[in-house]
């Protein structure tokens, strides 16, 4: 690739495709039972589910910036070109970091070309747009036009999503606590989207099937042409519910190509299990 691509983890991508398509990953922090782990390297979200369960907390922190200075540093002495496609600043400390350590780095070698995108994008929404970038650097694009083509999806990801608990969202900070309410009891399901690289509630419904049913909805009207792009639907352990997902959107939207992938242990220590997120483009890149 004559661009080279770099994420962090909370694009939820497997970390096989990191090492399958030479992307640099910079792990996220996962804090748990006084151990500290690397979110996609040394934690399963299965773990971060199960110390849910059993009333634990777990505390997530920004990628290492040690980790940016040491990536950084040799892509300087390389004469590598980058893009660091970052989780959205808004819900992270970590793109603040990665500019921090960029600068550090461009004052010992100025010609350092590294560009660090604030997505305002989570999990597969981010994700998403890390794949395509890829896919444009092993076709040896610009790296303009892949910025382009980067800018283009942040600004027209949609993120449709619904966790199980919204108080676990907002204890973690990531919801206002104003906006949390309370509806296990009647099985009432929150759903919300990202507005400018935050989350917020954007309804509630009762029952599953409605809320499927909703989401479907929201895809018609925000979407464009659903058919001829990919769709990203990521979990939290609820791999059922997401192929159920898959087959409702395939047969109602007559969409046809489906990325799902496992959301990872930073993301999941916020949302808790049984979340699921659908990302799409509400706008289609006319180039």
């Amino acid at each position: 690739m004559s661009v080279k691509i770099l994420a962090d983890s909370a694009c939820d991508l497997p970390l096989s495709f990191f090492e399958e398509n030479d992307v640099t990953l910079f792990p996220l922090k996962v804090h748990l039972n006084e151990t500290e782990y690397e979110d996609l390297v040394t934690i399963d979200p299965k773990t971060v589910y199960l110390a849910i369960r059993e009333g634990k907390i777990p505390k997530t922190s920004q990628a290492s910036p040690l980790a940016f200075e040491e990536a950084f540093t040799k892509m300087a002495k390389n004469n590598e070109d980058g893009i660091y496609i970052a989780f959205s600043s808004e819900l992270s400390g970590t793109y603040q970091a990665a500019v921090m350590i960029r600068n550090q780095v461009k004052e010992t070698y100025p010609d350092f070309n590294l560009t660090i995108v604030d997505t305002k994008c989570a999990s597969l929404g981010c994700g998403l747009i890390v794949k395509e970038a890829v896919k444009l650097a092993k076709e040896n694009m610009s790296k303009e036009d892949i910025l382009k083509d980067i800018e283009f999806r942040c600004q027209h990801m949609e993120h449709l999503f619904t966790v199980h608990d919204l108080d676990y969202l907002a204890k973690g900070g990531r919801v206002s606590k104003a906006s949390a309410f309370l509806g296990g009891l009647l099985n009432i399901k929150p759903l919300l989207n990202v507005e400018d690289g935050k989350l917020v509630p954007i309804e509630k419904l009762r029952g599953k099937k409605k809320l499927l049913r909703r989401i479907i909805e929201l895809m018609k009207e925000r979407g464009e042409s659903l058919d001829s792009q990919v769709i990203g639907i990521s979990h939290a352990d609820d791999e059922e519910t997401a192929l159920e997902m898959k087959e409702l959107i395939a047969q109602e939207l007559n969409a046809k190509d489906f990325y799902i992938s496992s959301i990872g242990s930073a993301i999941g220590s916020h949302t808790g299990s049984g979340t699921i997120a659908i990302f799409f483009l509400n706008k289609v890149n006319p180039l």
